[in-house]
């Protein structure tokens, strides 16, 4: 049976969401899911100075013979490069890391090699094998799951933290903050860390085999490599997105791409077209609803910004155009994936799958039993 629309009566996430649940004054569980994240992990005022400071001092101990003391990720976006303003603010020496999928816009190259010019900061860029990363992005667009994004979120991750095993640097600090990211639906985006889900899809819809990519594996996506190593420090200041901007424009010359993640091409296209128009899914809903829990807007400027195309139905053309030329596909062939039936993670035997087994009970029972 349909589920009849239902909106949050305080952010704009609705039944779009298949499994968003209302309260019984019409706030959804992404809104409490907030509140209840934020109360855990946000430290603000004096309080989370303090906090960061300590961070910050632990940090400088622990790698004060080396070259470099922490990683960051840079795509050019707001949040990685105010990340990469405060930590030279915070007088730590940082290697930036870049990871160039082939999707990166003019823009945000300029952006990337702006930022780390303007900061004194040394850039490693990590090019994916276009002809792999290609196939395996097709791949995913055939399997026709709204998970399109994965490949390239997975190969960040690792990417930053094989990058920080070869210098021998276990801090990496990221541009995660959970005042602003934390209304995503699951059935909209899943199955970030799950190499088993990525390498089903590449086997069932590619053609090449992936002998380059950087993934984890089967254990490391049970006990995550990557928990004691990423540090969210915008956790611990009074970080605002509308303050932050300006900033960013008159200290070192950074540029708006008019969305979020827009700094990648693919990303323009796929969370801008190829998302809403199959699945539904406007994540412009999730970026809103966040922002409004926030406090940085209002419920309604972000009623009016969803009234407004996602993006320029003439830069959609283009985009649309790159994508057929990029992927070397006729536009009846993407309109065959298009009108495919839609699928969803589960449908392709994912790691994930094991949290519902004894196994997994078993391997976690073990795990505590060796950390004791």
């Amino acid at each position: 049976m349909t589920k009849a629309y239902q909106i949050c009566t305080q952010c704009v996430m609705d039944t779009t969401d298949p499994l968003i649940v209302f309260d019984e004054i019409g706030v959804c569980n992404h809104c409490h899911t907030n509140k209840e994240e934020i109360r855990k992990k946000v430290v603000s005022g004096t309080e989370g100075e303090e906090k960061l400071q300590e961070i910050v001092k632990e940090i400088k101990r622990k790698n004060k013979d080396k070259q470099y003391d922490c990683i960051i990720g840079v795509s050019g976006g707001v949040d990685s490069t105010y990340v990469a303003y405060k930590v030279k603010q915070l007088g730590l020496r940082p290697l930036a890391v870049h990871l160039d999928n082939g999707w990166d816009s003019e823009l945000a190259i300029k952006n990337v090699e702006n930022i780390c010019r303007k900061l004194e900061i040394d850039l490693h860029t990590i090019v994916l094998d276009w002809n792999e990363f290609k196939d395996l992005q097709l791949a995913f667009l055939k399997a026709s799951t709204p998970d399109s994004e994965i490949p390239s979120d997975h190969a960040i991750v690792v990417s930053m933290l094989e990058t920080a095993k070869m210098i021998k640097i276990d801090h990496i600090i990221t541009g995660y903050n959970v005042r602003t990211e934390t209304h995503l639906p699951s059935e909209w985006s899943q199955g970030h860390f799950d190499w088993g889900y990525i390498k089903n899809i590449q086997k069932k819809f590619g053609t090449v085999k992936l002998k380059t990519f950087p993934h984890l594996n089967f254990l490391e996506f049970i006990f995550p490599p990557y928990s004691k190593k990423f540090i969210n420090i915008l956790n611990y200041i009074d970080f605002s997105k509308k303050d932050a901007m300006p900033i960013l424009e008159k200290e070192i010359g950074w540029k708006y791409y008019g969305g979020k993640h827009y700094e990648s091409i693919y990303t323009r296209w796929f969370q801008g077209y190829w998302l809403p128009a199959k699945f539904g899914y406007d994540k412009r809903r999730s970026h809103l609803s966040s922002l409004i829990c926030a406090g940085e807007i209002t419920r309604e400027e972000a009623l009016e910004e969803l009234k407004k195309p996602t993006y320029p139905e003439q830069l959609q053309n283009e985009d649309t155009a790159y994508v057929l030329k990029k992927f070397d596909l006729t536009k009846e062939q993407l309109d065959e994936i298009f009108n495919s039936q839609k699928k969803t993670y589960w449908d392709y035997s994912p790691y994930g799958s094991i949290y519902k087994s004894s196994l997994y009970r078993f391997l976690r029972m073990i795990y505590r039993t060796l950390k004791k």
